[in-house]
């Protein structure tokens, strides 16, 4: 019988939860790392992880999903990191709003499905966690972010009140707050920028080649404070391990700053540290 807790991790094929995969598996978790595709599944089964497809925008694959979970531990699961997300990026005016609608299948519907699906399981086996992870772009905004932030807004809010509606239960929830972290967003959110946004006929369209089109085709280097995949699994460490854990954590420098800006500037002032960089 294998006693190990147990972990369903989603977007495992590369940064935070490739990473949280291999390190939470490393501290002797019995981690399921689930991927959208299943070339990404058997790349992981080939490095020694247990891995799966779960595809945050099918039902169905949710379903299996955690059925597969299931079958595999004997109907428990200890923990869930709800973890897969896209950015979409462009100008708020000329993002439509099937882009808008496409972008929270994945970063907040998705993510609401299949803790629905877990909550009963934890509720019977009296005990669990389910982390979030969210963004400082869950906390402040940027120009060019308003798909992404909306959905990390979002998804404070849902996680915030499930968290107080949980209070009476034995399930702890916890929200996960990276900054810049190394990872493939940019270039993984390239095919969806390219989908929905006609940049070209945006009035912006000087403003977009002069700023966005730049960070997005362009590969720069390490941003400022750029803090590698593993400084994440370090605080999903101590969210899934502490006895009574923090109900957020911050992970980067910006984090930490931008939360305590937001609490101290007025809104036009934080507005100008943020337009400033």
């Amino acid at each position: 019988m294998d006693v190990r807790k147990s972990l369903l991790i989603t977007g495992c094929s590369s940064g935070i939860g490739y990473d949280a995969a291999h390190g939470m598996a490393a501290r002797g978790w019995r981690v399921f790392a689930t991927c959208r595709q299943e070339a990404d599944c058997e790349r992981l089964r080939g490095e020694g992880l247990e891995s799966f497809v779960l595809d945050y925008t099918d039902d169905a694959s949710i379903e299996a999903a955690l059925q597969e979970a299931l079958s595999r531990t004997g109907g428990t699961l200890d923990a869930l990191f709800n973890n897969g997300a896209f950015g979409l990026p462009g100008a708020v005016e000329d993002l439509p709003t099937d882009g808008l609608r496409s972008i929270f299948e994945t970063n907040l519907f998705g993510y609401h499905e299949l803790t629905r699906r877990v909550i009963p399981v934890m509720r019977a086996q009296g005990h669990g966690r389910i982390v979030n992870c969210s963004s400082v772009l869950g906390l402040v905004p940027m120009r060019w972010r308003g798909a992404y932030v909306s959905t990390k807004y979002a998804l404070e809010g849902l996680t915030d009140v499930l968290r107080l509606e949980m209070r009476d239960t034995p399930i702890h929830v916890i929200l996960l707050e990276p900054g810049p972290i190394t990872s493939k967003i940019r270039v993984n959110s390239i095919p969806h920028f390219e989908k929905w946004i006609d940049w070209q006929a945006s009035p912006r369209a000087d403003q977009y080649r002069a700023s966005l089109l730049k960070r997005l085709y362009e590969a720069r280097g390490k941003d400022r404070f750029e803090l590698p995949p593993s400084a994440t699994t370090a605080k999903l460490v101590r969210a899934l391990e502490s006895p009574r854990p923090a109900p957020r954590y911050f992970v980067t420098t910006p984090t930490y700053l931008m939360s305590a800006l937001r609490r101290a500037l007025p809104t036009r002032l934080l507005d100008w540290v943020i337009a400033k960089g």
